[in-house]
């Protein structure tokens, strides 16, 4: 399978549901993308100890701002892909028997993840 951005991607595993009924929770689905993901938090944990060092240094509140501003930026993007694979890999490969519960953990995750960073 290939991804929009030109990457591929692992075909999807289908989960079988658990004895409590609930799909089982892997994190696998974002293995494709993993480096990437370990780069781009690497980055963001780079600009948050600059931010720290501005605040302890007294820099401009402003500079601060857009710095902060470029974190948030950043954790967005991370999520968005995060999201993007657990769609591809979770939701979309998901067995036909858990594919509503599959839909209604992503409504709640997107709505999270809405909540938190939109």
């Amino acid at each position: 399978m290939t991804r929009m951005n030109g990457h591929d991607s692992a075909p999807p595993v289908e989960a079988a549901p658990t004895s409590a009924g609930t799909l089982p929770r892997r994190s696998t689905s974002y293995a494709a993308d993993k480096a990437k993901l370990l780069a781009r938090l690497r980055r963001v944990e780079g600009q948050v100890r600059g931010v720290q060092r501005m605040v302890e240094e007294d820099q401009y509140c402003l500079d601060v701002l857009t710095q902060l501003s470029a974190i948030i930026a950043g954790a967005r993007a991370t999520g968005l892909l995060v999201l993007e694979d657990h769609i591809r890999g979770c939701v979309v490969g998901a067995a036909p028997d858990g594919q509503e519960e599959a839909l209604a953990e992503l409504t709640e995750a997107i709505e999270r993840f809405t909540r938190t960073v939109g």
